[in-house]
C-alpha cells in the first residue's frame, strides 16, 4: 500500500476514508432507521441543532458538510417528525430558522450516548499515542482537504440532470470538491 503513490483504490486516502466510514456507520445507521426511524443525514441535522442551537438552513449545511436542497428535504422530514421546527425571523417572514423541539432534544439525548459508544469502541483499538496522533493527522489532511476544495472549486453549476457533474475545459468531467472523489 502506498497513500503517497497510490495504484490501486486501497491506496487512495478517500477510499480508505469511505470503507472506515461504512464499517464504522453501520451501526449507527441501522439504530437510527430501526429505534428512532430517522436517517443518518438527519441525525446528523439534529447533532449540529444540538451543538449550535437554531440556525438558518444554509448555515446547517455548512455545519453539516451537506448540500443544501439535501438539508432542506431532510428539514421537511425532520418537522413532519416533529423532531424540529421552523422559527420565522420577526424581522423578515421570508427567512427562517430551525431549531429542536423538545422531541428532537430527547432523541439527541438518548442517541448521542450511543454514537459516541460506538465511535469509543473503535477508537479503542488505538494506543493513547496513536490516538493523539491520528487526531493531529485528522487536523491536518481536514486544512489541506479545504485548501484543495477551494483550489479546485468552479464557479459553474453542477447539472446532475444531464450527466451528473460540471464540466470543464473540452467537455471532460471533473470532480468538484473531494467528497465528489469517494
Amino acid at each position: 500500500m502506498s497513500f503517497k503513490h497510490p495504484t490501486v483504490c486501497n491506496d487512495l486516502l478517500n477510499y480508505r476514508l469511505a470503507r472506515l466510514l461504512g464499517s464504522s456507520g453501520a451501526p449507527i445507521i441501522r439504530i437510527c432507521e430501526g429505534r428512532y426511524g430517522i436517517t443518518r443525514r438527519e441525525w446528523r441535522l439534529i447533532a449540529m441543532l444540538a451543538d449550535f442551537g437554531p440556525l438558518s438552513p444554509s448555515a446547517l449545511a455548512d455545519h453539516a458538510h451537506t448540500d443544501r436542497p439535501l438539508v432542506s428535504r431532510a428539514i421537511n422530514d425532520l418537522v413532519d417528525k416533529g423532531l424540529v421546527s421552523r422559527i420565522v425571523s420577526p424581522d423578515d417572514k421570508r427567512r427562517a430558522s430551525v431549531a429542536l423541539t423538545d422531541k428532537g432534544r430527547e432523541l439527541h439525548g438518548e442517541l448521542f450516548p450511543q454514537t459516541a459508544t460506538i465511535n469509543a469502541s473503535v477508537l479503542a483499538s488505538l494506543s493513547e499515542e496513536e490516538l493523539k496522533v491520528f487526531d493531529h493527522a485528522l487536523d491536518v489532511l481536514t486544512e489541506a482537504a479545504a485548501r484543495l476544495n477551494q483550489e479546485y472549486a468552479l464557479t459553474e453549476r453542477a447539472d446532475r440532470h444531464r450527466g451528473g457533474s460540471r464540466r470543464h475545459l473540452h467537455g471532460q468531467a471533473t470532480a468538484t470538491t473531494l467528497s465528489d472523489l469517494w
